[in-house]
């Protein structure tokens, strides 16, 4: 997730802080009363799929991911891919500007990689332990061409893709993948007509600031500014009339029905379409609601104040969004980012040539809804409570426009498939949203797939071990820090979970860290320390709180120069530009010390501990074995870890391996506490 970062600039404080980080020295756990098995005295015993997921037998059985023998399980996955968001052919990454407008002669079919490049790249994902996808899909990609014109190409390209993914036991969760509405609003998501049918001229969005586009802006393009859109008028009005276009446009029709029904109908069916196509493949087991959605304008109390979020650039109020989309020059807060925080730089003229954003030539469709008038020549506003209010009565957005629709969407996916999960997250912007009450909806599965991000090291692209900021607020000491996050994680993807969607899993759906850190230095240099340092911190708390988790992000055609060609975002944790021997599997991984784990895959009992040291290849794994004790615990071991050889030791019980699978099995002997340790073989030992 995105949030602004409000640096206080106190440096000396900060400095200080800094001697609050220390290395403690890195020690073994006691394993005294384990029994000890050298890798080479496991046996191997070769099960047929025994370290692969089963497919539809996976599913969600209470506050657990569950497999047909009743074992929890942990998904260990990663969104595939970054560049999925812009089209493959034309090749339009946010940089290019040729083609751009044209939004309807475009196919998404080669998105995440070429058919012929899934058994590479799987493999890959395979090696490294990635057993689950987020898989991207957006409504663009399915419904470019025009309403109720869906790609059928794309379609059957996305299965045969997914029949690859099962080939090497890959679950996957279809994810309809959005930022700020659209490529054409600075992001990713929706088709170009949908904006049409509001009203709006993409072509005018950058003269009368209503959106920063890469595509249009040109390079460099300001680091982590594409949010901002959020905050602007083309995709807070489209995520205004998605959501509350009944109550808040009330005479917008589009083909003969409310803008939004024709809004919410139509990306709903494109993704029935999708799940109808995927229905019978075995491993795929959910569907995504939508990626940090946003609650455009709808209960902002007073349009003519600012936005809370400290904003880099351009920070119009939404009165003031209004004005410029209308074709009225103003005088709007522009923000830089500087050493220690965002800062103002005064107020800049907008939009001198007067270019109104609406195709009608009027003063837009908030101004004929009532939200303000023109008086005696100048703007003025009628009712700045507009979007807080409905027939005088308070709304309020998750239980009047978002909860409805996360119950509409599964109830028009989950008859395809009644066995699939429904995936929902927190609003996000333009302020967090606590989640919204889905425990009423018993009949649904549903999952919390919200997002966490170290923001620091997300915003300022540098690691500082010692600094950390949460919720508005900023922590000092590496140790301080890190237990911050591990209780932040708790909180919201546990607490929260259970407290609003009832006893149900949760999936960390982002988290992950800029590989261009430090102004790409180790693209120059070959060092990774601090990628991987923020890394492993990253998955450290998450794998504290025993969370699933899908890792943003692999992106098969990823290089230094263009990272994932999306709006100067570079999260790959694959590149093109770092795969120097292609026959190597590991080439082309970046900060793989950090990104390839071992971990508990599926457990007979209760997991109470997981923790695993990078820099000692330790994994403890503790555990309370109950029920049927026939099906083992199954433990990854990646080779990348464990190549040179391993030891493991157990409570009791019997061992054994999949050396194809890499998947160490374990039957404990009976039910109670059970310790599981596994120790990679040094070179220098």
């Amino acid at each position: 997730m995105y949030r602004d970062i409000r640096f206080t600039a106190f440096f000396v404080v900060i400095v200080m802080a800094g001697l609050l980080f220390s290395c403690s020295g890195r020690k073994h756990v006691d394993v005294s009363g384990l029994e000890k098995f050298a890798c080479n005295e496991i046996p191997d015993r070769m099960v047929p799929d025994a370290g692969k997921v089963d497919g539809m037998n996976f599913t969600v059985n209470g506050n657990a991911f569950v497999d047909a023998e009743g074992r929890t399980m942990f998904l260990r996955g990663i969104n595939l891919g970054g560049s999925s968001k812009v089209p493959f052919s034309p090749n339009i990454g946010t940089h290019v500007k040729e083609g751009f407008f044209d939004g309807r002669h475009v196919s998404f079919t080669g998105r995440p990689f070429p058919l012929e490049d899934a058994d590479e790249h799987f493999r890959r994902l395979k090696a490294w332990g990635f057993h689950f996808l987020r898989f991207i899909v957006t409504w663009e990609a399915v419904e470019h061409e025009g309403p109720g014109i869906y790609d059928e190409g794309y379609l059957d390209y996305i299965v045969a893709v997914l029949k690859k993914a099962d080939e090497y036991g890959i679950n996957v969760m279809i994810d309809p993948h959005q930022d700020v509405w659209s490529r054409f609003t600075g992001g990713d998501g929706a088709p170009l007509w949908t904006i049409e049918a509001a009203g709006m001229d993409v072509t005018k969005f950058k003269e009368t600031g209503a959106a920063i586009v890469h595509n249009t802006y040109g390079d460099p393009f300001p680091r982590m500014i594409w949010y901002t859109n959020y905050y602007k008028l083309s995709a807070a009005t489209m995520f205004t009339l998605f959501y509350g276009g009944k109550d808040f446009a009330p005479d917008l029709k589009v083909e003969g029905e409310n803008i939004q029904e024709y809004l919410q109908s139509h990306y709903i069916n494109a993704l029935k379409k999708v799940a109808e196509k995927v229905k019978d493949l075995p491993n795929v087991i959910g569907f995504e609601l939508m990626n940090e959605p946003s609650s455009g304008y709808i209960g902002i109390e007073d349009i003519t104040v600012p936005y809370e979020m400290e904003l880099v650039g351009d920070a119009p109020t939404p009165f003031e969004s209004m004005m410029l989309g209308a074709g009225i020059p103003v005088d709007v807060e522009h923000f830089e980012a500087g050493t220690f925080g965002i800062n103002s730089k005064g107020r800049v003229m907008r939009n001198d040539n007067r270019a109104p954003v609406w195709m009608n030539g009027t003063g837009g469709l908030w101004q004929k809804n009532g939200v303000w008038k023109m008086n005696n020549g100048k703007p003025e506003v009628v009712d700045k409570e507009y979007f807080s209010k409905v027939q005088g009565r308070k709304i309020e957005f998750n239980r009047d426009y978002y909860e409805p629709f996360a119950k509409r969407y599964a109830d028009s996916i989950l008859p395809v498939n009644s066995g699939w999960f429904i995936c929902v997250d927190n609003t996000l912007f333009p302020e967090p949203m606590p989640l919204p009450r889905l425990k009423r909806f018993k009949d649904i599965k549903w999952v919390n797939g919200s997002h966490w991000y170290d923001d620091i090291t997300l915003f300022k692209k540098e690691y500082i071990p010692y600094l950390g900021y949460l919720d508005g607020d900023i922590v000092l000491g590496s140790g301080r820090v890190k237990k911050a996050f591990e209780s932040y994680l708790k909180e919201k993807m546990i607490t929260d979970t259970h407290e609003r969607y009832g006893r149900v899993p949760a999936i960390v759906g982002e988290f992950g860290i800029p590989f261009d850190m430090n102004n790409g230095s180790a693209y120059r240099t070959g060092d990774y320390s601090d990628q991987i340092k923020a890394l492993d911190r990253s998955f450290s708390v998450i794998e504290k709180n025993m969370l699933s988790y899908t890792l943003w992000n692999y992106t098969a055609d990823n290089t230094n120069e263009r990272g994932d060609n999306w709006n100067g975002e570079d999260l790959s944790i694959f590149s093109l530009s770092q795969q120097k021997a292609p026959a190597d599997i590991n080439s082309g991984g970046r900060a793989l010390k950090a990104a390839v784990r071992p971990y508990p895959k599926k457990i007979s009992g209760k997991l109470t501990e997981y923790t695993y040291d990078i820099e000692t290849g330790e994994l403890i794994i503790k555990f309370e074995a109950k029920g049927d004790l026939s099906y083992p615990m199954e433990i990854f071991i990646p080779d990348y870890v464990y190549g040179t050889g391993f030891d493991v030791f157990v409570t009791n019980g019997k061992l054994f391996v999949d050396k194809k699978e890499n998947v160490l099995m374990y039957y404990p002997a009976d039910n109670g506490e059970h310790v599981v340790v596994v120790r990679k073989h040094l070179l220098d030992n």
